[in-house]
């Protein structure tokens, strides 16, 4: 398991406003259960958003994190470790919670995918120096290629989200600009049970390690 130390010198800016949606607890993540036992899905679902959002706020350059999601016990956890939490008020999926998430934020916006759980924060922190260079909205994709971990809005900025399938493609169809780095922990995202196990060999985060020991 790894540690989340905050990731940069006392003197670096401190930037960035991350927006990271949470579904409810028994509707999220489907494609990964089987990967535990099914009374314990909700609390791998659960560690791995405490362990993407804990990643987060150690980054150095990241000023706050705002969760949208209507789950309490989400909004609970994630609350305690330091993120503010809002009601999935438009109720309408993830790029409607992530626009709603962004709005009003001041300074540049980064949205992620919660299902981060080997994240460290030093990838994120180089992700981000490499969306500042871009200049205007830049993207990661998944280690697969087609989906997207992370997408990035200037400050003044519509973030202007296509998550979902073939998220990818779209958000460069859209104008967004592709990042290449290696960032192998942020890229991990985790949607099967062969994704964790991925993610597992990378290094998991406190909260996920912990599930996953209690059904070893």
């Amino acid at each position: 398991m790894l540690s989340h130390g905050r990731s940069t010198a006392p003197d670096t800016p401190v930037t960035w406003v991350a927006v990271v949606p949470v579904k409810p607890l028994p509707a999220a993540k489907t494609r990964l259960r089987g990967a535990v036992p099914e009374a314990v899905h909700p609390d791998l679902v659960l560690a791995m958003a405490r362990d993407t959002v804990a990643a987060v706020l150690a980054c150095g350059v990241v000023a706050g994190v705002v969760v949208v999601c209507d789950d309490p016990a989400v909004r609970a956890e994630l609350t305690r470790l330091g993120a503010t939490c809002l009601p999935d008020t438009p109720a309408a999926g993830l790029n409607a919670a992530f626009a709603f998430g962004a709005r009003g934020a001041e300074g540049p916006v980064v949205a992620l995918t919660a299902d981060l759980p080997a994240l460290r924060p030093a990838d994120l922190e180089s992700a981000l120096a490499a969306a500042v260079r871009a200049g205007g909205r830049a993207f990661v994709s998944d280690l697969e290629g087609t989906g997207t971990v992370l997408l990035t809005a200037p400050s003044g900025a519509a973030l202007a989200p296509h998550f979902g399938p073939g998220s990818a493609a779209a958000h460069l169809r859209s104008g967004a600009a592709r990042l290449d780095g290696r960032w192998l922990s942020l890229r991990r995202d985790v949607d099967t049970a062969a994704d964790l196990d991925a993610a597992a060999r990378l290094g998991l985060g406190t909260h996920t390690g912990q599930v996953i020991c209690t059904v070893a």
